[in-house]
């Protein structure tokens, strides 16, 4: 029997869910025939792949290593056909980028605009993500490019540099005061109430450890775990922040206030996989994101 490329997408069904009945279902075949095409595949490798003795089917030691193969085989196809289908000119395409979910708040507006004014025919798909599953989604070609902070980084992962991001106090703008470009020491946040990030957020982590570094302990009476509702709380009470400055820049409502030692900048870079096919709509937005960063202050 010639090997088929739905032997290996039957067999990796199997393995996901552990059970041919649901893999049936997902595959839209009957679990007669997914038996069959399996048992198939094990006469013609001279091994088996799944033990069947158990509750759940799971894969044998030759399985892992053959699903191990297969996997990266099916991911590799899947790239072939993107890049035969990429249209050089732009006229059409797709994009699958990620971000860090403060960059949603100031970034991903502008470059999406960008990118649409010159390339009305790409779509793009976007996800918030933590750094790290964009990373894991790069190495399992979930997704093209992703946006978050410099290394370390996964092997196999790729990072440019594309500009450095500052981040201070920030109050609402009619609360900021006439000194609010003065440096406010940092002892003085002990006595100030704050609404932060969550502690899922990667600026979150970041705010702590320079609080840590400094022997403060600020009073945090709210804590969110989305930008804008962290914004929209500061912009309408007395309660500040710690955020990047672009996003303050970006809502007229609320003002940037720098501390003093100043908040220790961070690397925005555009990541990818080392040797993932590039197709014409990422190498679009990779430029744009470099114009983009070329721009920024600092």
């Amino acid at each position: 029997m010639a090997l088929e490329l739905r032997h290996l997408r039957y067999l990796l069904a199997v393995a996901e869910h552990g059970n041919f009945t649901r893999a049936a279902e997902d595959l839209h075949i009957s679990q007669p025939t997914l038996s069959q095409q399996v048992r198939q595949l094990e006469r013609t490798l001279g091994v088996q792949l799944l033990d069947r003795t158990g509750r759940t089917v799971r894969l044998t030691d030759a399985g892992e290593a053959y699903l191990h193969h297969a996997r990266r085989a099916l991911r590799d196809l899947a790239a072939g056909e993107r890049a035969v289908h990429d249209v050089q000119d732009l006229s059409r395409g797709h994009l699958r980028l990620a971000v860090t979910p403060t960059f949603t708040a100031y970034l991903v507006g502008p470059l999406t605009a960008e990118l649409h004014s010159r390339h009305p025919g790409i779509t793009l798909t976007v996800e918030e993500l933590t750094q790290d599953r964009i990373e894991a989604g790069l190495l399992a070609d979930e997704l093209d490019l992703g946006i978050a902070f410099t290394g370390p980084h996964l092997p196999g992962v790729a990072a440019t540099a594309l500009f450095t991001e500052t981040l201070s106090l920030v109050t609402g703008a009619d609360r900021a005061g006439p000194d609010q470009d003065r440096p406010l020491p940092v002892r003085e946040l002990a006595d100030r109430q704050l609404a932060l990030l969550t502690a899922d957020f990667a600026t979150r982590a970041h705010i702590d450890g320079y609080f840590g570094e400094h022997g403060v302990r600020p009073r945090i009476a709210v804590e969110a775990n989305s930008v804008q509702a962290l914004t929209e709380i500061v912009r309408r009470t007395p309660l500040a922040t710690v955020l990047p400055d672009a996003i303050a820049r970006a809502h007229p409502g609320l003002a940037p206030v720098p501390l003093s030692p100043a908040l220790p900048t961070r690397t925005v870079t555009l990541l990818g996989r080392t040797d993932a096919y590039r197709s014409a709509a990422a190498r679009a937005f990779a430029r744009l994101a470099r114009e983009y960063g070329g721009e920024q202050p600092g």
